[in-house]
């Protein structure tokens, strides 16, 4: 079930005029739960027990940790919910790349290799919720926070079914303090909900679902197309994973608004970045702040020296590029936005504030940025190294050895994109949507949803963060 599916409009109507209509916080909560256990249970029933063990596990491992003053004790209980949680998530997720890995050295090696690989399906959100209970038990082991209130609390922040299965990743530090007094209708943003959900929707049904075809033939097979068409693929690629997550994130948002509850920012304008530092402020911010916050600093993070501080972040973009799939690629982008954003801090370091150089490079920030982000794209979307390898050639040296081509025109979806995206930086859309009457936002929005029925794509796309 997604969320640009008839059957979950149906299924949130519904969510929606009952959680609003139990007079209890409690029931409320209850009702919620069992929605989520339900969303979730939709793509495959199996996989509940997982958010179960999850669920238990850190629920009674925080207990623990609360109660216990033994600082030896304190580390073995964290222990404890890093290997349930992370061991979870390395079988389902990476058992197979790392015995597939293995086995290649060993035949580099000239010595026996045997498959070892399993069948293994790789749960919806596994790598969400694992983040968020492991929040939990860090913060407090770490004593930033008490222990959830309830069982049923914390099995509602595990499995709120809005951004259970692709994010944002939200604390328990965020998210438990709201579930403990009942929500209040007065203070629900509806127009901004509403108009949320409806930049989400057209973002994932209209723009990223039509454009994914083009994509996936011209990634599939670089080769067979001209260097035009493998250009043209790259933007609208960058157009795609954009509005693909930032559509979900926003429609997650708006849901979890609408009863109620309030989900984190998760998409700051990252195209218009500076730099990739920057840009990692603003892209899938819930999941780049995770890392910073518990691995990142956990190893040292900026103490110590420069070389030290260098090696950690890499370290962490490493992992942070293998989160986002068990592939060698995935790593190789990691190690390639780790590169780019060392460059940048030994610029800043060593060209004085002022100089030419430093001014033209600030003037053309975004524009580098994004230049740099099309080169990270090949190795993130690319079906394999082969692949990958020669799109890089076509993308620097134009030289393509097939014929076939896609329409230029499917350029006028980059530039409608970077208008649109651009007015809406520019605060101009915010500012007309909340200055209009009710009588023109209603009208204003009840042509857009009719111009999305026209527009959308009519196949369903799944979200490209559920392989996450």
């Amino acid at each position: 079930m997604i969320f640009t599916e008839a059957r979950f409009l149906v299924f949130f109507l519904v969510a929606f005029v009952v959680h609003w209509a139990l007079p209890t916080n409690r029931t409320r909560k209850l009702w919620l739960l069992g929605l989520s256990y339900l969303f979730y249970g939709a793509w495959d029933w199996r996989f509940l027990s997982l958010i179960l063990f999850s669920t238990l596990l850190d629920y009674g491992i925080g207990l623990a940790l609360e109660r216990s003053e033994s600082s030896t004790r304190r580390r073995w209980l964290l222990t404890a919910s890093l290997i349930g949680n992370l061991g979870l998530l390395g079988f389902f997720k990476y058992y197979n790349f790392f015995v597939q890995s293995g086995s290649a050295l060993l035949s580099w090696l000239g010595l026996p290799a045997h498959d070892l690989t399993l069948q293994i399906i790789l749960p919806v959100g596994i790598s969400f919720y694992t983040f968020q209970t492991l929040s939990y038990t860090i913060d407090i082991y770490r004593r930033k926070m008490a222990s959830a209130p309830s069982l049923l609390d914390f099995a509602v922040f595990v499995g709120f079914f809005p951004q259970l299965v692709a994010g944002p990743i939200v604390r328990a530090s965020h998210f438990l303090p709201q579930l403990v007094e009942k929500r209040l209708w007065s203070r629900v943003e509806v127009r901004s909900c509403l108009t949320l959900f409806l930049i989400g929707f057209i973002k994932k049904a209209v723009v990223s679902d039509n454009v994914a075809p083009i994509t996936d033939q011209v990634f599939g097979d670089p080769d067979s197309y001209t260097a035009l068409s493998n250009w043209v693929a790259l933007f609208l690629w960058h157009v795609q994973i954009y509005c693909d997550f930032s559509g979900y994130s926003d429609m997650a948002i708006a849901t979890a608004g609408l009863l109620g509850y309030h989900l984190p920012l998760n998409f700051d304008f990252p195209y218009f970045s500076r730099n990739i530092g920057e840009f990692w402020q603003r892209w899938h911010i819930s999941l780049s702040t995770w890392f910073r916050d518990y691995l990142y600093i956990s190893l040292g993070g900026s103490r110590g020296s420069g070389w030290k501080a260098m090696w950690t972040g890499t370290i962490t973009m490493m992992l942070c590029g293998l989160w986002h799939g068990a592939g060698w690629q995935y790593v190789g982008f990691g190690v390639l936005m780790s590169s780019a954003i060392i460059l940048s801090r030994l610029w800043s370091h060593f060209v004085p504030d002022g100089s030419a150089p430093r001014r033209a490079v600030t003037w053309l920030g975004p524009l580098l940025m994004n230049y740099f982000l099309f080169i990270n794209w090949i190795v993130f979307r690319a079906v394999g190294w082969e692949e990958c390898m020669e799109m890089f050639r076509i993308f620097f040296f134009l030289d393509a050895g097939g014929a076939d081509t896609i329409s230029t025109l499917w350029m006028l979806v980059f530039v409608a994109f970077a208008i649109v995206h651009t007015a809406f930086f520019l605060g101009i859309l915010q500012k007309w949507i909340e200055r209009s009457s009710d009588w023109v936002y209603a009208g204003s929005f009840g042509f857009l949803c009719a111009t999305v029925l026209v527009f959308m794509a009519t196949e369903y796309q799944p979200f490209i963060y559920f392989q996450f």
